[in-house]
């Protein structure tokens, strides 16, 4: 199992996903190394070069590691992706 290396903050990108993908997000993210207390869900990031970024979708989360930063924009290349698996009633399996 991949762990992801940081300092400081994990911004964990939250568009208005629904609660149980994003505690499913939670839990995930400590299994593969990150404190709970260090992530910062949020729509807009106030990151730097090195952070982590963490993009949530249904299927799977991707996690990313900003690259450049201009403005307010940030560039991010893909660091590894965790698929996120479902059963047959919808509700998320633990596959880690």
């Amino acid at each position: 199992m991949q762990k992801v290396d940081y300092e400081g903050k994990v911004w964990a990108l939250n568009y208005n996903n629904p609660q149980p993908l994003v505690d499913h997000t939670l839990d995930t993210l400590e299994k593969v190394g990150v404190k709970r207390e260090d992530v910062v869900l949020t729509e807009t990031p106030t990151v730097k070069v090195g952070d982590i970024v963490v993009e949530i979708w249904p299927y799977e989360l991707i996690i990313a590691r900003v690259r450049s930063t201009r403005n307010e924009s940030f560039i991010s290349g893909t660091e590894f992706t965790i698929e996120l698996k479902l059963d047959e009633n919808g509700n998320y399996l633990d596959y880690l």
